[in-house]
């Protein structure tokens, strides 16, 4: 599913259950002593996940932990995502080079807790979704909605390494599949605050995904090898794919 919404180069790997062992990396195992075991067993899927992930860039399996803030911690020259929710697991990865910011959220596709819309949208972002439901009301827009602001922020702040809230981005939703969220950090930043993104609903679940690709390059295997050495960094002269 998580491939429908990606460019081209950006590798990918999902699971919808558990049942395939999956081993972690010393360091990571760590993490997860006195967790739960349906938590241990959700978040070593989920590297499992990541490691094809960087398979299908030709990179070798590494340990991925979490860094400043939770993200995931990928090798020198990848962005990367991980997402996870009940029924689902997945993982992308691409060439830093190639691939500015990526981000992915996974969601179940019911409707949100009561109370957690006026929490994270603006009264403009509610009255758009509710026409939204006016016009289709078989799809879950404000899931969708709050996956989307998710799949930002998971793009947004390895790159920048600065906080933001729900309200920190307003975010419009298509029906055609798409979204465009506009950001506004607490501090100036020299990066797009605009992000393009598309989301997909099916199965009882709501994908959502942002790639902002680096100017003037084209993500593919070639690509891919002619950045390997590339450094995660790279935000600036970006564009939305």
């Amino acid at each position: 599913m998580i491939e429908e919404l990606l460019p081209p180069g950006v590798a990918s790997s999902e699971a919808f259950d558990d049942e395939a062992p999956a081993v972690l990396f010393t360091a990571e195992a760590a993490l997860m002593e006195g967790r739960r075991e349906r938590r241990r067993a959700q978040f070593a899927t989920a590297r499992a996940c990541a490691r094809r992930a960087l398979a299908g860039l030709g990179r070798e399996p590494v340990a991925l932990l979490p860094g400043p803030g939770g993200a995931p911690q990928w090798p020198s020259g990848v962005v990367g995502s991980i997402t996870h929710c009940e029924g689902y697991r997945a993982a992308v990865a691409a060439p830093a080079g190639v691939v500015a910011a990526l981000g992915i959220d996974a969601e179940p596709a019911g409707p949100l807790p009561r109370g957690v819309l006026g929490l994270i949208a603006s009264a403009g972002e509610r009255a758009a979704l509710a026409s939204l439901a006016a016009a289709d009301g078989s799809v879950p827009w404000e899931r969708i909605f709050f996956s989307a602001k998710e799949a930002v922020y998971k793009a947004w702040y390895p790159a920048t390494g600065i906080w933001l809230g729900f309200r920190d981005a307003e975010v419009v939703l298509s029906p055609a599949g798409t979204f465009r969220a506009v950001l506004r950090p607490p501090v100036p930043v020299p990066v797009d605050p605009v992000y393009e993104g598309r989301w997909l609903a099916g199965g009882g679940l709501v994908l959502t995904a942002v790639a902002r690709t680096v100017a003037g390059r084209a993500a593919g295997p070639a690509a891919a090898e002619a950045t390997a050495g590339a450094t995660a960094g790279s935000a600036a002269g970006s564009a939305a794919w």
